[in-house]
């Protein structure tokens, strides 16, 4: 299938596919790049799924993910700093630059959104300098305003930025995610802040579709099934100077209920059909 250059799959999106049968069946479609998950990889093993990207001719576009970096007390902020460097070791081993981050919610008792926001940027001082030193970018993934309590306390691009111009750009970066910022209308000039200074390390395709689901976590639609107009999106990137892989990142229950294979296949239509074309 033509158009699929820039296209990369994250895992998550037929996450019923093995890591083997997703490398072949990458490869039968074309598919050159994916984007991988920490707890299937380690399920698999590190070095088993470098080799098995490698040998398929894939390249891992980034790293999902680090971050959780909001805990107040001193063991679990260690513990979560832990984590986060070894999550920057399994990235280089993979081969992919950029590490994902899910900053995190707020701690049970906290309502100080502003505090545990400070706490991501203490935590990014000490984690930036290591990831640079592995040759991985850290990417802030801003999450819609309905996670702020629980997974995210950083739900736009402007929250985003403001913590990662605190560090050089080749440390610390943004994830532009359609499903997570399509309804904020300060997000085109956003994007065209962090693009002028190269912190725009993954740009990640989901749908908007409703009603969403019960739980709202496995809510992510299909590409062109809902209210999301992805070339404008491209566009949007592109004109702030990312012209890097693409990665479709589905949550959904429906999808995971179908043939992984038939999934995938249908996935790179709908990114031919709705971004490229």
């Amino acid at each position: 299938m033509t158009g699929l250059e820039r296209f990369s799959i994250n895992q998550m999106t037929v996450k019923q596919l093995s890591l083997p049968e997703l490398a072949d069946a990458c490869t039968g479609l074309g598919i050159r790049h994916v984007g991988l998950w920490r707890e299937p990889v380690q399920s698999y093993g590190l070095e088993a799924t470098a080799k098995l990207v490698r040998d398929a001719g894939l390249t891992v576009t980034t790293l999902c993910r680090g971050g959780f970096l909001t805990a107040i007390g001193p063991a679990e902020r260690a513990a979560a700093l832990a984590d986060n460097r070894r999550a920057v070791d399994e990235a280089a081993a993979l081969g992919t630059d950029t590490l994902v981050l899910v900053s995190g919610g707020l701690p049970a008792g906290s309502k100080d959104l502003r505090g545990a926001r400070e706490r991501i940027a203490d935590a990014l001082a000490e984690l930036g300098p290591y990831a640079e030193r592995h040759g991985v970018r850290l990417a802030i993934e801003p999450l819609h305003p309905m996670y702020a309590a629980d997974r995210c306390v950083v739900s736009t691009l402007t929250q985003a930025l403001d913590l990662a111009e605190r560090f050089p750009a080749h440390q610390v970066g943004v994830t532009v995610d359609t499903y997570h910022l399509w309804w904020d209308d300060r997000a085109p000039e956003q994007i065209a802040r962090a693009g002028a200074t190269g912190r725009i390390h993954t740009f990640q395709l989901a749908d908007w579709t409703t009603p969403l689901p019960e739980g709202v976590l496995n809510g992510r639609g299909q590409i062109g099934d809902g209210a999301i107009d992805m070339r404008e999106w491209k566009a949007y990137v592109e004109t702030a100077g990312y012209t890097g892989p693409i990665e479709v990142e589905l949550f959904n229950d429906g999808l995971w209920a179908r043939d992984g294979r038939e999934v995938l296949a249908e996935t790179a239509a709908r990114f031919v059909e709705h971004v490229m074309e």
